[in-house]
């Protein structure tokens, strides 16, 4: 193994951690708004919240990856104002809008876990609607939601290598360039070490937030 092999794959790995910082970023409070949209009254957006959660989720994620950077300029009559040229930004609205659906239901899941009795108890009190979602519910919601969000996350750590179809130098890519240029696959060794390394990381970070949220 060389020494030049792992200062590719840190730059490598720099595009990843971007990807995965900006989908983070914008998907979690992308997909709580969602998951407000879908459990509120107005059943006509209830229904479109929903259509677009079981498109997304049912989907493949490399689909829509393909679908964004090379099917959009191609829809009639609205297809040129479309086109994303940049294949990051491509990359990244297509995993935003593909995570915030997984998100939405995991928020869903833990907003219909909450006690409806502290709704009631809420109302009582004289405390508003507002007040009650984001002074009793979200709290709680987060909390119960905090185990499905740290493995979400950690399989969108994983699901960043995809961004290489793009061409992207992801640290996937400048993986594979080193195997085919010098037929050493211990690369890919070094690279599964790099991907550990931040999915330990990342469980670290949600066990201490777990901690945190049990008191």
């Amino acid at each position: 193994m060389e020494i030049s092999w792992i200062g590719q794959m840190l730059e490598g790995c720099k595009l990843t951690v971007q990807l995965f910082l900006v989908t983070i970023v914008v998907s979690i409070p992308f997909g709580l708004i969602l998951t407000f949209l879908y459990t509120g009254k107005n059943r006509i957006i209830r229904a479109l919240v929903g259509f677009y959660i079981l498109v997304l989720r049912g989907t493949p994620l490399l689909l829509q990856i393909f679908f964004i950077y090379f099917g959009l300029p191609y829809i009639p009559k609205i297809g040129q104002h479309l086109v994303i040229a940049d294949r990051f930004t491509a990359g990244a609205v297509a995993f935003i809008l593909n995570y915030a659906a997984y998100f939405a239901e995991i928020f869903r899941g833990g907003i219909l876990s909450v006690d409806k009795g502290q709704y009631e108890a809420a109302k009582v009190l004289g405390i508003n609607e507002m007040q009650t979602k984001f002074k009793i519910v979200i709290p709680q919601m987060f909390r119960i939601s905090l185990p499905a969000v740290a493995n979400e996350t950690i399989i969108l750590l994983k699901d960043t290598a995809l961004i290489t179809t793009l061409g992207l130098s992801d640290l996937l890519k400048v993986t594979n360039n080193i195997v085919n240029r010098t037929t050493n696959v211990s690369a890919y060794v070094v690279a599964a070490a790099f991907y550990l390394v931040l999915s330990y990381i990342l469980s670290v970070v949600f066990k201490q937030l777990e901690k945190k949220s049990a008191f």
